[in-house]
């Protein structure tokens, strides 16, 4: 078995003393940490959307530059996996879930509820909700896990360097990041690892919980939602057990087939022309719009101001916290790809995906909305939008049912593929982690969640991914620097700008 690092016992103890104080102290541990979230959101909004902007930069001028050619791993080293299993696991560990749980409810909370600058439920706020979703989900989010992948697929494979997040950073700081640092710095993404994942079971386990309760009537209690989380915890161990060759593979490659079964079946139910209308005139809008919408602050308009807070803000903080986790787990699954082919791929693909899937049911859940049923003055939760939504469509079992299994295989996909991130980071990096440290890592990944689930420390939890944001992005600026900096290196004694 590969030694467990330093790195695992500070964490856990970390992990320990926060849950802990979660569970003991809620309403404390709640205030405390969105406090520190308003506060970083509030002084700092300018700072993530010029940080996540020049990472999109950052990524599009690699594509187009001589080091798009560069291989990650040797020259002579090829994929490991098949095109449609590798687009598949990196989406259904970066987006998946998320997905399924805002299809509907963020295009009709942008168009009915709180419109970024239009008045509710006009034309122009339908224009501006799709575009916003767009936005929030497209490029900037993947860039910022593009960024995390490569730098780490990179030092990894091409320079033999073990797959840590300190070992990125060897090119400015040097030996020193084999010491304490680089046990800081490796410390505080597992940490943002560990706390993300255990916020998606949460989360997770209450969706399932709302959908299974809309369908069916089962009670929407914590009782319930222990059991999903203890079913979905055997899953995903069986799952990790049997190796990533396995187990993802196989159940990424489920999930998009559902996902593709669940989004025709929603497009050919809803309003098929209206949806393909709205996809193509808000992706040219989308472009259209994309550099003044990176850079809005909105600085003398209050109210602008607070969604922007609420949600660009919010969204960026959240991606930037969770791309230690699913960058990782592109990058291990990227070996062999050029620089190129991953950025163009880990970029489009799931944008371009991404933006049908809101057009799909964002376009369907706006219009009954217009047209049939006032969802809005439901009061629905949002985990019970969506099977309100298909509530009002024909097949509406039908479709209900392949949403709870959908949200159930992307969950399970996302705890698999963190207890493998998990046990790669606390052993020094390795490629095949023990079965052993992935089933205590998924344990507790587990029990965090029902801990915080029974105190409803959910909700400090998310804030708490927020506040580790802040310190992580000034780390995923040093990335980048490092890998320009190795880049640029690597070119000059292998002359590649000149071919």
């Amino acid at each position: 078995m590969k030694k467990i690092t330093n790195v695992f016992w500070i964490t856990l103890a970390l992990v320990v003393l926060a849950v802990g104080y979660g569970a003991l102290a809620p309403k404390s541990f709640e205030t405390i940490t969105g406090n520190m979230q308003s506060f970083i959101t509030s002084s700092f909004g300018w700072y993530y959307l010029a940080l996540v902007s020049i990472m999109v930069l950052f990524t599009v001028v690699i594509i187009f530059s001589p080091f798009g050619k560069i291989r990650l791993g040797k020259d002579t080293d090829r994929p490991e996996y098949s095109r449609i299993s590798w687009f598949s696991m990196l989406f259904s560990a970066g987006m998946g879930i998320g997905l399924v749980f805002w299809g509907a409810a963020e295009p009709l909370s942008h168009y009915a509820v709180s419109p970024a600058t239009a008045d509710p439920g006009t034309r122009e706020a339908f224009r501006e909700s799709m575009r916003y979703t767009f936005f929030h989900w497209g490029l900037h989010a993947w860039a910022i896990y593009a960024i995390v992948a490569l730098a780490l697929a990179y030092f990894q494979f091409r320079k033999g360097e073990p797959g840590l997040i300190s070992a990125t950073l060897k090119p400015i700081f040097g030996d020193k990041m084999n010491g304490p640092w680089g046990v800081l710095v490796d410390v505080f993404a597992v940490f943002a690892t560990v706390v993300g994942v255990a916020t998606t079971l949460g989360f997770g386990a209450v969706q399932i919980n709302g959908g299974l309760s809309y369908i069916f009537g089962i009670p929407n209690s914590f009782g319930v939602q222990v059991i999903i989380i203890a079913v979905v915890t055997v899953l995903f161990l069986m799952s990790a057990w049997s190796g990533l060759s396995k187990g993802i593979k196989y159940l990424s490659n489920v999930n998009m087939i559902l996902a593709v079964a669940l989004l025709i079946l929603v497009v050919i139910l809803g309003p098929t022309l209206l949806i393909f209308n709205m996809f193509t005139d808000t992706l040219g809008s989308y472009i259209q719009n994309i550099v003044r919408m990176s850079f809005r602050a909105a600085p003398l308009d209050v109210g602008n101001r607070e969604w922007i807070n609420g949600w660009t803000i919010f969204y960026w903080a959240w991606w930037i916290s969770w791309s230690p986790f699913v960058g990782i787990f592109i990058a291990r699954v990227s070996k062999g790809r050029t620089i190129r082919e991953f950025l163009t791929g880990v970029l489009l693909l799931p944008s371009i995906v991404s933006f049908f899937w809101f057009s799909a049911f964002g376009t369907t859940a706006i219009n009954i909305q217009d047209k049939v049923k006032d969802l809005v003055g439901m009061e629905l939760a949002t985990e019970e939008t969506l099977f309100a939504v298909f509530n009002e469509l024909p097949l509406s079992m039908v479709l209900s049912i392949i949403a709870v299994i959908l949200i159930s295989t992307f969950f399970i996909t996302s705890a698999d593929s963190a207890t493998f991130v998990l046990g790669m980071q606390t052993t020094n990096g390795s490629l095949n982690p023990s079965n052993v440290v992935k089933i205590v890592w998924g344990l507790a990944q587990s029990s965090i969640a029902v801990i915080l689930l029974s105190a409803n420390g959910l909700t400090a939890l998310q804030n708490m991914l927020i506040v580790a944001a802040f310190p992580f992005s000034f780390i995923m600026l040093l990335m980048m620097i490092s890998l320009y900096k190795s880049l640029a290196d690597e070119a000059k004694k292998m002359k590649i700008s000149k071919s």
